[in-house]
C-alpha cells in the first residue's frame, strides 16, 4: 500500500519511522518532510494548503492511505476534500476538528455533554474581556479560541496582567487566532495527556503521557509548544484513565455523533487532575508533539493496519493497543530564541553518537545546506530514549542529548521531573 503522511515536524518524523516498519507499505511518501523523514519516505514537494494538488498527487501515486500529521489542514478541510474522492483518512473533519480549532467550541460542547471542565466565558470584543474578568478569581486562565501553535495561553496572576494579555490577544499578538478570547476558571492540579483512537463509533485507547510546556527547568518562563514528553503518565492510573474514557471521550464521541460530526481520528485530551477528578483542559485533533514520539517508541503494532482502521470505520474490529511497559522519554533541542524568533541556520552534529546507545533522534526543525544538517525551526530535535523507569529513561535521553553538537541549541535539563521525584520517595 502506498501511504501520503503530511506534516514535517518531530511528530510526523515519529510516524514516518512507525509506519515504515508495516509490512504492508509499499511507499511511503512525506510532504514536505525533512531530513529526519527522508531515512524513511519518499520527500514530495507538495502544498497541503493547495487541496486540489493533494488530491491529484493520491490519484497519480495510487495513495490508499492519507495520514494528515499538524492540525491546521485538518482545521482547513483537507480530510472532508479527500474522504469526497474516496481516499481513506486518517484525521477528523473540519467540523470536527474544531475542537482543537476553536476553544470556545470544546467549551461550549462540554457544557451539552456534561463533561467536567473548568467554567469559562466566551468573549467577543476587548472591553466585554476585561469587564468579564470580574467573574473570575486570580489567577485566571486567558486563551486565544484559534490555533496559536500552542502559545496562545497566558495564566494571569493579577487583574493588569489579565488586561494586558487581552489587550494583547485582540490587538493581533497571536493573528487570527485572538479574534475571539476564552476566559477560565484556573484549576488547581496535575496536568496529564490521554490519548484514543476513534472512527465515530468505537474508542480505543492509546495511552497516556505527561508534557512540559514551559520554556525553562522546573516550569518556568513563558510557554512553548512542548520541551519534552515521557509516557506512561503514572500519574493518570487505569482507574483514572476508565474515567476518563467514560466521563471525557466517550461523551465527546457520541455527542459529535449524535449532531452529525462524527470525529475519525486521534482524540489527544489534555487533563487536569483535580481533587474532584479529571477534568478537560482542552482537546488536541491530532497526536501530540512531542507527545506522540514517545508514544510511538512505546506502540508494538502494526500502525498502518491500526490507522486503516480507524479511516475505514472499522476500529471495532481491533484489539486492545499494544503498548510496551517500558517507559520512553524525549527531551526537545530548541534553537536559541525560542519560543521568541529562533535562531536559524545553526550547524548540528552528533546524531549517529547520540543514537548509538539505543536512543532515537527524530528530526522537528531541520534543514540540509550544502551537505550540512541545520536548525530550520524553533524546536529543532526530539532525542527520545527508553528505559524500565523514568528516572532510567531520563538518564538515557540525556547522555544522548549530551552526545549532540548544537551549539546554538538548548534544551531544558528536567523533563521527568515530577515522576523522578515519585520514584525516589
Amino acid at each position: 500500500m502506498n501511504i501520503l503522511l503530511l506534516g514535517s515536524g518531530g511528530r510526523e518524523h515519529a510516524l514516518a519511522w512507525k509506519l515504515a516498519q508495516s509490512p504492508s507499505l509499499t511507499t511511503l511518501y512525506a510532504a514536505p518532510g525533512n531530513p529526519g523523514i527522508a531515512q524513511h519516505a519518499t520527500l514530495v514537494d507538495l502544498d497541503v494548503t493547495d487541496h486540489r494538488a493533494v488530491v491529484d498527487f493520491c490519484l497519480r501515486h495510487s495513495i490508499g492511505l492519507v495520514v494528515i500529521g499538524p492540525e491546521a489542514p485538518l482545521v482547513d478541510g483537507l480530510a472532508d476534500n479527500l474522504r469526497v474522492k474516496g481516499y481513506p483518512v486518517f484525521g477528523p473533519g473540519k467540523k470536527a476538528a474544531q475542537l482543537e480549532g476553536s476553544k470556545g467550541f470544546t467549551k461550549d460542547l462540554c457544557k451539552r455533554a456534561g463533561i467536567p471542565t473548568a467554567a469559562y466565558e466566551r468573549v467577543h470584543s476587548q472591553d466585554g474581556a476585561i469587564a468579564a474578568l470580574a467573574d473570575f478569581g486570580l489567577p485566571v486562565v486567558i486563551k486565544a479560541d484559534g490555533l496559536a501553535a500552542g502559545k496562545g495561553v497566558i495564566i494571569a496572576e493579577t487583574h493588569s496582567q489579565a488586561v494586558e494579555a487581552i489587550e494583547d490577544m485582540f490587538s493581533g499578538a497571536f493573528g487570527a487566532a485572538g479574534a475571539e478570547v476564552v476566559l477560565e476558571e484556573f484549576m488547581i492540579g496535575e496536568e496529564a495527556s490521554f490519548f484514543a483512537l476513534t472512527d465515530g463509533s468505537a474508542i480505543l485507547p492509546f495511552g497516556s503521557a505527561q508534557d512540559h510546556k514551559r520554556v525553562g527547568d522546573g516550569d518556568t518562563g513563558p510557554n512553548t509548544g512542548g520541551m519534552g514528553a515521557y509516557s506512561p503518565a503514572r500519574v493518570l492510573t487505569p482507574e483514572l484513565e476508565a474515567e476518563v474514557v467514560e466521563k471525557i471521550i466517550r461523551p465527546t464521541v457520541e455527542t459529535l455523533a449524535a449532531e452529525g460530526t462524527p470525529y475519525s481520528g486521534v482524540l489527544y485530551a489534555g487533563l487536569m487532575l483535580t481533587e474532584e477528578g479529571p477534568k478537560l483542559i482542552e482537546y488536541n485533533a491530532r497526536f501530540g508533539d512531542p507527545e506522540c514520539q514517545v508514544l510511538m517508541m512505546r506502540f508494538d503494532g502494526d500502525l498502518v493496519d491500526l490507522l486503516l482502521a480507524v479511516a475505514q470505520g472499522r476500529l471495532a474490529e481491533q484489539g486492545p493497543v499494544k503498548l510496551a511497559d517500558r517507559t520512553a522519554l524525549t527531551v526537545v533541542m530548541a534553537a536559541n530564541g525560542y519560543p521568541g524568533t529562533p535562531e536559524k541556520g545553526g550547524a548540528i552534529a552528533g546524531i549517529d553518537a547520540a543514537e548509538a546507545g539505543g536512543a532515537l533522534v527524530f528530526h522537528a526543525g531541520t534543514a540540509a545546506k550544502d551537505g550540512t544538517l541545520v536548525a530550520n525551526g524553533g524546536r529543532v530535535l526530539n532525542v527520545t530514549a527508553s528505559g524500565h523507569s523514568v528516572n532510567e529513561a531520563q538518564a538515557a535521553a540525556y547522555r544522548a542529548v549530551d552526545a549532540i553538537d548544537f551549539p546554538t541549541g538548548f534544551c531544558r535539563r528536567d523533563i521527568g521531573w515530577r515522576e523522578v521525584e515519585r520514584e525516589g520517595r
